[in-house]
């Protein structure tokens, strides 16, 4: 099984089979998720002093802050999945 990441900014990557869900933090249901994920040690910021625009929840409970929005995190997803469909139409060739 292959290992897809995803970079979020500032040098930090995630493996994107755990990922449940990105999400917008400027509503009030996700400000709750992530202060019970700091609460319980689950939460990962990964922000490195930015705001948060982003929180991206895991199979595991955890919870990571990013500094760019859920859509630039989805368009990265989106480019990389891309980019590795023509890597394999490119192999079987």
């Amino acid at each position: 099984m292959c290992t897809e990441l995803v970079h979020i900014g500032f040098g930090n990557v995630i493996a994107v089979n755990r990922v449940i869900a990105f999400l917008s933090v400027n509503q009030q249901p996700i400000k709750r998720l992530i202060r019970e994920a700091r609460e319980k040690g689950l939460l990962i910021d990964a922000t490195h002093g930015r705001k948060a625009k982003a929180a991206i929840l895991f199979d595991t409970g955890h919870m990571v802050l990013a500094a760019v929005t859920a859509e630039t995190i989805a368009h990265r997803l989106a480019t990389a999945s891309m980019a590795s469909e023509e890597k394999v139409e490119l192999g079987s060739a």
